[in-house]
């Protein structure tokens, strides 16, 4: 028995540890020209943007220290704007260092030492010469399609849906964001 408890738990393991290596993200990220305003176009739903009804905007800016301040704003369903500020970062646990892979915490500051406060942000697919942008976590949870007008192509829209299919996420619960 304790066999086969132990044989399920690799097998588990494994599988988890291989639906997160698997994820593709785009080749030669300039996380310069990546910087200014996004605006969400779809996104999984999740906990932290239950609150978001419309006009749903980040804004990414770098220091010399290569960190990024992330500015995330929307309109709330209460009618007022509901802004979050965080820390990007290159994502240590790639070595060496992918532009694509990155890694944002909203938790303080003085939290930033644990891992569990850094949450995942893989660029998977740029378009249009960084005009429009797919990301997504390896672990499939998390999806958004950006596009740096607040109109979006959907052709465009729906092309990076596609593609976040192919790569495993459940784009048939994606929502479409009002802007």
């Amino acid at each position: 028995m304790k066999k086969i408890m132990v044989l399920s738990l690799s097998v588990t393991l494994a599988a988890c540890a291989t639906s997160q290596a698997d994820l593709a993200t785009q080749k030669d990220v300039d996380l310069n020209q990546y910087m200014g305003t996004w605006y969400e176009q779809a996104r999984l739903p999740n906990s932290f943007q239950r609150e978001c009804v419309g006009d749903v905007q980040a804004n990414y800016v770098m220091a010399a220290d290569k960190t990024i301040t992330v500015t995330n704003r929307c309109q709330g369903s209460d009618g007022q704007v509901k802004e979050a500020v965080g820390q990007g970062r290159l994502a240590s646990s790639v070595n060496p260092a992918d532009p694509a892979v990155l890694e944002v915490r909203f938790a303080p500051k003085w939290l930033s030492w644990l891992p569990m406060v850094w949450g995942d942000y893989w660029i998977m697919k740029l378009e249009g010469d960084y005009q429009y942008s797919l990301v997504g976590t390896p672990d499939r949870k998390y999806l958004w399609v950006l596009s740096r007008d607040k109109q979006a192509d959907p052709k465009t829209v729906s092309q990076l849906l596609d593609y976040a299919a192919s790569q495993g996420f459940a784009v048939q619960k994606v929502i479409p964001t009002n802007q």
